[in-house]
Formats: structure tokens, C-alpha cells, sequence
């Protein structure tokens, strides 16, 4: 079995972000000649998430508006913020979004449905965060 293991890191230029990282994933998929097997991508930090749906810039704006609905950002509002931190709801944010996502690797492909892509959500951003890739397969 074969197993490779690759870091990205993200920088977003504001505090929340949706990025497209399928091509990334692709090129270290690519890097590690597995064939059959799995990917895993998971946010390394836990204000940040990674996720799979549609590459559709509307669709992404709804997700960031419905988060922010669900825990706006607040100084004050949070008990987390009580410890010197202003990212409370980013913790919240993140744990809707989701940490990780497991995608099959069938003839040397991530195995998708027609529209599924992998995306990097930010949720404290504006500093480098890191990402996971870990393919294991043959």
C-alpha cells in the first residue's frame, strides 16, 4: 500500500473565505501514483473547515450569509471571547462546515458525482492555515 501525505497552506485576504482547492488536492493525488484507494483533506486549524459542493459563486456567498446568520461575529458576544480571542463564532462556523471529507480514488481520480468539488472555508482568516492531503491506496 501506498501513502502520501501533503500540506497546504492558506492565507485568505479576509476574515471569511470559501477557496476552491479541488485542483490542489488533484496535483498531490497525481504526486502520489495511488490508483485505488482514499483521500482524506482536513482543516488543521479549528476555525477553518473543509467541505465538498457545487463550484458556484452564488451558492458560496449563501453558505458565508447563512453562517453568519447562525453565529455572527461578535467582540463581546461569545464566552470564548472572554479569554482574549475575538473568534468565537468562527469555532461555531467551523463545526456547521465541517472539519474533513473522505473522497474515494477510483483509476487514479477522485471518484465525484457530476457537480462535487472540495473547498476550503475560512472563518478567522487574513494568516496561514494549513491543510491536510493524506492518500492511501495502491
Amino acid at each position: 500500500m501506498k501513502s502520501h501525505t501533503a500540506y497546504l497552506t492558506f492565507n485568505t485576504s479576509k476574515r471569511c473565505e470559501i477557496v476552491h482547492i479541488t485542483p490542489k488536492v488533484e496535483a498531490e493525488l497525481a504526486r502520489s501514483g495511488v490508483k485505488e484507494g482514499l483521500c482524506l483533506v482536513n482543516a488543521m486549524h479549528i476555525t477553518s473547515s473543509v467541505f465538498i459542493n457545487d463550484n458556484e459563486g452564488g451558492l458560496h456567498q449563501d453558505f458565508l450569509e447563512w453562517v453568519e446568520r447562525l453565529a455572527p461575529y461578535s467582540a463581546e458576544g461569545y464566552r470564548h471571547n472572554r479569554t482574549g480571542e475575538d473568534n468565537g463564532d468562527a469555532h461555531l462556523k467551523r463545526t456547521v462546515m465541517g472539519r474533513e471529507v473522505v473522497v474515494a480514488v477510483t483509476g487514479g481520480r477522485l471518484d465525484f458525482g457530476p457537480w462535487e468539488r472540495i473547498f476550503y472555508g475560512e472563518f478567522d482568516g487574513m494568516r496561514a492555515k494549513r491543510v491536510l492531503v493524506k492518500i492511501i491506496g495502491e
